[in-house]
């Protein structure tokens, strides 16, 4: 999230989706399509985010307010999901300033 563009749309009760939504804002890795028979492993998996090898955020799915399946069903209502699609939601407490250089790890284990 880009803070300067949000504390300026906030003060101006403006959507913030400039702030979420930049250039290079989402980098992703190779997309691994995952089974059925793992949704509900995937919903216990625990995903870590470190910066500079410093643990800031670990958290699993199933502590979202809506599980995975919800987000999908409700979306769908209102867009053509497609294999590949990517749903970004929330992050866990931890959320922090990074800054040019930094090394960032997210793993879902």
């Amino acid at each position: 999230t880009r803070r300067d563009l949000q504390s300026v749309a906030k003060s101006k009760g403006l959507p913030w989706d400039s702030a979420k939504a930049f250039d290079k804002s989402a980098p992703i890795s190779a997309i691994v399509p995952a089974s059925a028979s793992i949704h509900s492993a995937m919903e216990r998996a625990k995903i870590n985010l470190s910066v500079n090898d410093e643990i800031r955020q670990i958290a699993t799915l199933d502590q979202m307010i809506w599980s995975t399946r919800e987000i999908i069903h409700q979306l769908s209502t209102l867009f053509h999901l497609q294999p590949g699609d990517l749903i970004f939601t929330g992050t866990p407490s931890g959320v922090g300033p990074i800054t040019a250089g930094d090394k960032i790890e997210a793993t879902v284990e």
